[in-house]
């Protein structure tokens, strides 16, 4: 009897799913490949989220050696979807369908993988509705909104044993995976410390005032797990970031996700046992942005290695000398990596070795994606496939994920705290009332 398609890629994803650290790139041989795989092994697709970011999926998903379509394109905002099908109309021979409501796309069988960009409070209720309806999920970072939602997407993902790739795309950097193993083979001796850093020259952000939402925006849904509350002017365009902590995650699950799970990865360490933050609002004081746009943080963990994010959203000075990136210290040398390759030093700061990728990845501009996405996404499929292991994983994704909020629970209660190092919870009960959030009745993720 023959196998269809969707049960085969059901059967051969819950055969790859349960996988540890991933720094395998490798794939199976092409004629162990053609023995499992035959011409139905299509995968295909929707698309939650048409902002910034969905133009770096489009060159993985329109390869012909990916194998998969494009069914739906979904954004609650009506120009979102029109923009994303020119986009896409651009590269493909074919039109998705533009739908408004992810609801109705999840209860689509034949869509098989959601890839999720939207709104960081979206993230996590999400990937869970896509998991109980069947799917595999692409989930950008963050893929939390807080503690709470970090344990629930884990414990989703191992109870529907679907494949979920966050994305933190510098896990698919070949370099990357590199310097990592040189780095835990003994290439700068005992590592001990990570710096991770991030700098951008956001501007002012407009005063919110209560205002209509935009022509074509569905507000209701765009809101969805979140309690409801009138719309403040240009709230869609980018500012939930900086407008309150309803929808978004601040810088911290914005962009320093990224470079501290670099940092974590070096140091090989899970939770911190302490906690500080030195933050605030430092540049257009009298602007819309509601929270800290500088923080430096500091997580202590054991046999006394650290990491320090040093983070300042609207002051440019590359103080590093890079946009961002992670450097890491070891007892015989240290070594500097980024999106763009690494360089190794000695003790004395001399130049090793280093190597540069030959993919472009966006740095601090707005938008994009690129060879590292572009990669990232096609393990997503091959893993999906059985030829792969994620490469970010989300049990793992999930551990970096807790440092940002951490930091961003500390900012808010405006004071440190310690944290049980093997369970990750925090012992300060001020801290631990900021574990969860208040969810819109209806929309709070929960196992069946």
């Amino acid at each position: 009897m023959k196998t269809s398609r969707r049960k085969f890629i059901q059967k051969t994803a819950t055969a790859t799913v349960g996988i540890g650290l991933a720094n395998s790139l490798t794939a199976m041989s092409a004629s162990s490949y053609r023995n499992i795989i035959g011409s139905n092994d299509r995968i295909n697709l929707a698309i939650q989220g048409l902002g910034r970011r969905y133009p770096g999926f489009i060159d993985p998903i329109v390869d012909k050696k990916s194998n998969v379509k494009l069914l739906y394109l979904c954004d609650v905002l009506k120009s979102q979807r029109e923009k994303g099908a020119a986009k896409f109309a651009e590269k493909a021979s074919y039109k998705p369908r533009l739908e408004n409501d992810i609801r109705n796309i999840l209860d689509d069988k034949k869509v098989d993988a959601v890839f999720m960009a939207t709104p960081d409070h979206w993230h996590t209720p999400g990937a869970c509705m896509a998991m109980q309806a069947g799917k595999h999920v692409y989930l950008e970072k963050p893929c939390s909104h807080n503690p709470q939602e970090n344990e629930t997407v884990v414990a989703f993902q191992k109870r529907y044993n679907k494949v979920v790739q966050m994305g933190n795309q510098q896990r698919s950097s070949v370099e990357t995976n590199q310097i990592m193993k040189d780095i835990h083979n003994g290439a700068i001796g005992d590592v001990y410390k990570a710096i991770a850093f991030y700098v951008n020259g956001r501007g002012r952000v407009v005063n919110p005032v209560k205002a209509a939402p935009p022509e074509g925006l569905d507000w209701d849904l765009f809101q969805g797990p979140s309690p409801r509350k009138e719309y403040t002017h240009d709230t869609w365009n980018y500012n939930w970031h900086w407008y309150g902590w309803d929808f978004g995650t601040a810088e911290m699950g914005n962009n320093a996700t990224h470079e501290l799970d670099i940092a974590r990865w070096a140091l090989q360490v899970k939770y911190p046992e302490h906690v500080m933050v030195i933050a605030g609002k430092r540049q257009y004081k009298d602007d819309g942005w509601e929270m800290y746009d500088t923080m430096e943080a500091t997580y202590t963990f054991a046999d006394n290695r650290i990491i320090q994010w040093d983070g300042s959203s609207r002051n440019r000075h590359d103080k590093y000398g890079k946009g961002r990136g992670t450097i890491i210290y070891g007892s015989k040398g240290s070594v500097f990596v980024d999106r763009q390759g690494y360089a190794l030093y000695d003790l004395k700061g001399k130049l090793i070795r280093d190597s540069k990728s030959k993919e472009k990845e966006g740095g601090v501009a707005l938008g994009g994606g690129g060879g590292l996405t572009t990669m990232h996404s096609v393990n997503f499929f091959e893993t999906i496939r059985g030829k792969q292991k994620l490469n970010s994983p989300i049990d793992e994704g999930a551990i970096s994920q807790m440092l940002t909020h951490y930091a961003n629970i500390a900012y808010r209660i405006d004071k440190s705290f310690e944290v049980d190092e093997v369970s990750g919870r925090i012992f300060d009960r001020e801290a631990m009332r900021l574990w969860s959030r208040a969810y819109q009745p209806g929309w709070e993720p929960k196992l069946n």
